[in-house]
Order: structure tokens, then sequence, then C-alpha cells
């Protein structure tokens, strides 16, 4: 099977460079950026994730404002909202605007690799 190329985007930069080692050690091709802009220069440069793993609350554009912007520049690419501060309302908010899932920190490895798998459309 082919790997799943992952983005991570989350301004914890250790918490994302962490979790983008863990999924390359379960072979995903896992990148890790620390805001939108980043994200949006490494799509636009050619990179294209199948799933990217979004943070709420970040400075600057937040986890909504950058799912907005990916399913702009590419809708088929699915996306994961992963917070410690979420709320309901922000999930809804989710989507609505073509969130795929919505999860809390601290997530299980396994969870969250079942989660990308089914975004993948590589699970069961």
């Amino acid at each position: 099977m082919a790997t799943i190329p992952v983005l991570i985007i989350d301004d914890e930069q250790d918490f994302a460079v962490t979790l983008a080692e863990r999924l390359r050690l379960r072979d995903f091709e896992a990148r890790s950026v620390g805001s939108a802009d980043e994200a949006m220069a490494l799509m636009q440069g050619g990179w294209r994730p199948a799933v990217a793993i979004v943070d709420l609350r970040m400075p600057g554009l937040d986890g909504i404002e950058t799912l907005s912007l990916i399913k702009q520049h590419d809708p088929t690419i699915e996306v994961i909202l992963l917070t410690g501060h979420g709320s309901t309302t922000a999930g809804i908010e989710g989507m609505s605007k073509g969130l795929f899932d919505y999860l809390m920190k601290p997530v299980d490895i396994g969870e969250l690799i079942g989660k990308i798998e089914l975004a993948a459309g590589k699970g069961p």
C-alpha cells in the first residue's frame, strides 16, 4: 500500500514535529509546519497531502480559517481538526466547511491513525 501523505499544521512546534516523527515511524509521509501560511506555501510548491491535521487555536489564522484555505486550494484534501481547547461550536462550524473529523488533544495515536486512514480512503 502506498504511504499516505499527512500534513500537520500546529503552532506548538514540539508537538507537530513529534507527531510527524511518530507517523513516519508508522510508514506515513508526514510533514509538519507551524502556520497556515507555511502550509499553503508547501502545497503551492507542489506537495499534496491526502490528509491535513490542523490545530484549532493558532496565532494568525486559526484552524477553521486554515480549513477554508485548504479546501479552496484543493477540496479533495481531508482535514482533521485537533485541539486541546475545543468546543462543540467549532466542530459544528468546521463540519459545515468540509471538516472530516474533530478530535481532542491528547489524542491516542491509534485513534488518530484510524481517522487518517479513513480520511484517505484506506481504512475500513
